[in-house]
Parts: structure tokens; sequence; C-alpha cells
């Protein structure tokens, strides 16, 4: 009887491991299950990690050389003198060819043209002053950024002073060109109700309409007889000579 329980121990021994014990045994779990024995391959890509969006990229092992890195001259003597066209485009970005004025030279600016002046100017006129403001803006951000790096304390009162008139003439351009606007519109609603004018295009814009009272011949005008003037020696004979006393000249 032992023996026989000899025999069967290690076969009841391992259906109690395999069902209790054993690693492959049935477990509860709220992931999914993974096949077992199933090889996980690893992604091997070059290019994992690098992203546009993110702005990152492909990361390269850099060489470094084993020799000094070359020191800049600092005497300006030895330097080279690059030759600069002086009527570059570039210079337009700088006022009087100063990359930052003084605040005395800043401080030197006009006052911003008024609506009332803006309005007898013509589209041309319009034109070039807009553009004028334009330039002057782009002069300002560069000494903006000038005045920044060098941490400049004095002048930003000035600069923003000056600021403040180029953005008034821009607008008062903006508000003169509206009222234009408004006019033109206005005008050509009228336009389509006048029989002198035509806006189809095929033709002239404005035609005059010929009235038949125009073209009736005018009546001479009466002639008015003028009397003719008495002579200077008539004259002079009535008036009475009277004797000049010497003490009245």
């Amino acid at each position: 009887m032992s023996t026989a329980l000899n025999i069967f121990r290690p076969a009841v021994r391992q259906i109690c491991c395999l069902n209790v014990f054993s690693p492959t045994a049935p477990q509860f779990s709220t992931s999914a299950i993974s096949q077992a024995g199933r090889r996980v391959n690893r992604d091997r890509s070059k290019l994992r990690g690098v992203s546009a969006i993110r702005r990152q990229p492909k990361k390269i092992a850099l060489a470094a050389a084993k020799f000094d890195l070359p020191q800049p001259e600092l005497d300006m003597s030895k330097h080279e003198k690059v030759k600069v066209d002086p009527e570059h485009g570039l210079w337009g970005f700088f006022l009087d060819k100063k990359a930052l004025p003084t605040p005395d030279e800043d401080s030197e600016h006009g006052r911003a043209w008024t609506v009332e002046e803006l309005r007898a100017k013509s589209w041309e006129d319009l034109h070039k002053l807009w553009w004028v403001c334009a330039k002057e803006l782009n002069i300002m951000a560069t000494q903006k950024l000038e005045h920044n790096r060098l941490k400049a304390g004095d002048g930003a009162h000035e600069a923003r002073g000056r600021l403040i008139q180029i953005k008034y003439t821009r607008r008062g351009i903006k508000h003169v060109l509206t009222e234009r606007y408004y006019a033109w519109k206005d005008a050509l609603v009228l336009a389509q109700t006048d029989e002198e004018i035509d806006l189809s295009g095929d033709g002239p814009v404005y035609v005059p309409l010929i009235e038949e009272e125009a073209s009736e011949v005018l009546e001479a005008p009466e002639v008015i007889e003028i009397p003719e003037a008495p002579k200077v020696l008539e004259v002079a004979e009535s008036i009475p000579s009277t004797p000049v006393k010497p003490v009245t000249l």
C-alpha cells in the first residue's frame, strides 16, 4: 500500500502545483491577456524620437577637434575694412546711418498731420505719406532693438513721443480714406438715378442732355445810348478863377 502511494505521489504533487502554484494557472486580470511564449519585437527605427512638431531633431554625435579654437582679434587696427555700398537698401532701417540716435536728436521731430490737412491731399500724396510713415516705423523698431541690446537708459521717452506722432498720422490717413470711400458710395447711388450719367461702360460716363430752349436764337439786346462826356476845356472855363495868396502855398 505504501508502495502504491509513493508511485502516485509525484503525479498528485504535479497536479496540485499546476493548478495552484504554476505561473501558467489562470488568474483574474483586467488587462489584455498576452500570448505566452510570443517574442516582443523591438522598434529598431533610427528616427525614433524625431518630431518636427515638437522640434526634436535627430541626435547626432558631434566630433570635437583636439586643437584649440581660434581666438578673436581684439585690435581694431588689424581688422580689414569692409567696403559697404552707401546706397544700400538696408540703410533705410537707420536714421542718418546711425544705429541709435541721441535723445536730443530723437526729440527733434514735428507734429502729426491733421485730418483737415490730409483732406486736401490727392490719392498719390496719401499713398506716399503712408509709406514714409511705414519707413519711419521700421527705423523706430530698429532703434528699439539696439536700445534693448545696449541696455541704454536714456532716450525711451523721446522715442515714444516720436512714435505716437507717426501713429497719429497713419490714423488720419485711414480716416480720410474712409470718408472718401463713403462719399464714393453715396455718389454711386446718386449716379444711378441721373439721366446724364451712363454707368454701363459702353460709352462716355457723362452725356449732357441738349434742351430745346438752348437751341433757340437769343434776341438781340437793346442798345442803350450813353451821353457824351463834357470836354475838359469847357469844364475848366466854367470854373471861376480866384487869385491864390502866397501864404496858402
